[in-house]
């Protein structure tokens, strides 16, 4: 057996980012997956961003370990070939706007009737329900509604910024493939199959709410703590780059504190957890005297006076920076490899290590359709390859 997912077959219909990193994170895990594309241009998320010929960086990432087939959806023959791939598969993954399925002709209720043990996925941005069911749904957009913009203003009185890198995708393709892992575990215990929906909003809203929210989830707080308790957390500059440290624990304060050369630390009204909560004017005087004497150092001395005193503490570090970094090239976090379109091409490994079923980064994410007759002839459609494109079904 190889990852953990082996022997799982699935049938991936998404689009972009959030379905093609939910459904490669099961990929890296074992899992058969088949990618479904339009012909021409193929999936968007191609095009999108960093790119070399045909394949992004991101559509190299997020669909590695598939296999490609280009099918026109637009007519019954092209849907009939996506029917006879569920057949044989455990799952099925789509992130259409509400009602585009269904008027294709691939929803759930269709599509059980072939495979009733069918674990289906259906992403979208606001959900199959409610006023903002049909509203166009792209990252920012949700970012904005769900509470990531506001939560990065640091405060009400702060202009909202969005994250900026496709953090709404990210977050709901985690959820989704969490949530269909959950599921297949479900019908292992005899629980059949079943549709799973999930919007990229309540992916983002259960996210911020963790830790941004706390006076709207406790709500007899009497306000007077910020609802995000990280909204005071800022980079501190030296005299080469930035730092940042965690003063969370009376260790770390202290810490932080005697590795910057910075005394005080220990007076009553910033000692303890509970005095620097009751005491938030006097612990910000004492960060600021930090960040004075960081900005006197580099970042290495900086770096060095802190884990001395083994304080939590870290350099920023840009993506190049990182491919440098000691602990990184110790590890493997990034493996290097030849894409056969892209070229040289580096990618993090699986960040999930599993002891007796390893996961692996996948091959080389497919060309558009680069297995269109592969996988015809495994479905028993390959006797009518020559007929389905000559009326161009298939690419």
């Amino acid at each position: 057996m190889s990852g953990p997912m082996n022997g799982v077959k699935i049938v991936d219909l998404s689009i972009a980012l959030a379905g093609p990193w939910a459904v490669t994170m099961l990929a890296d895990q074992g899992a058969s997956v088949i990618k479904v594309e339009p012909p021409g241009l193929g999936d968007v998320g191609r095009w999108i961003g960093v790119r070399v010929g045909a394949m992004s960086a991101m559509a190299a990432m997020v669909n590695r370990g598939k296999r490609s087939i280009a099918v026109d959806l637009a007519g019954d023959e092209g849907r009939d070939v996506v029917k006879q791939l569920v057949a044989e598969a455990d799952v099925f993954v789509q992130n259409f706007r509400p009602g585009v399925i269904e008027r294709l002709g691939l929803s759930y209720d269709e599509l059980s009737r072939i495979r009733p043990d069918l674990v289906y996925c259906s992403i979208s941005g606001f959900g199959p329900e409610g006023p903002y069911a049909h509203k166009s749904a792209y990252d920012p957009v949700v970012q904005a509604y769900g509470g990531l913009a506001y939560a990065q203003a640091g405060g009400q009185d702060l202009e909202p910024q969005l994250i900026r890198h496709t953090a709404a995708d990210k977050i709901t393709a985690l959820t989704a493939s969490q949530a269909i892992s959950a599921a297949l575990f479900a019908r292992e215990r005899g629980q059949g199959g079943q549709h799973l929906t999930l919007s990229m909003l309540e992916s983002v809203v259960n996210f911020v709410w963790v830790d941004a929210a706390g006076n709207e989830v406790l709500l007899e707080s009497d306000g007077s703590s910020p609802s995000s308790f990280a909204r005071d957390q800022k980079l501190w500059p030296t005299k080469d780059g930035h730092v940042i440290a965690a003063p969370v624990s009376d260790a770390d304060v202290a810490g932080i504190c005697r590795g910057v050369g910075v005394d005080g630390y220990d007076a009553p009204d910033v000692a303890t957890i509970l005095a620097r909560r009751n005491n938030p004017d006097a612990f910000r005087d004492l960060l600021r005297r930090v960040m004075d004497a960081v900005s006197q150092l580099t970042t290495e001395e900086a770096i060095a006076g802190m884990e001395a005193e083994q304080a939590p503490c870290g350099a920023v570090l840009s993506p190049a920076q990182l491919s440098d970094d000691p602990h990184a090239r110790a590890v493997g976090i990034l493996e290097d490899s030849v894409h056969p379109l892209a070229g040289r091409m580096r990618q993090p490994r699986p960040a999930a290590r599993f002891a007796k079923t390893p996961s692996k980064t996948g091959a080389p994410a497919p060309g558009l359709g680069q297995h269109t007759d592969e996988i015809l002839a495994e479905a028993g459609l390959g006797h009518r390859i020559a007929e389905l494109r000559a009326a161009s079904v298939v690419f």
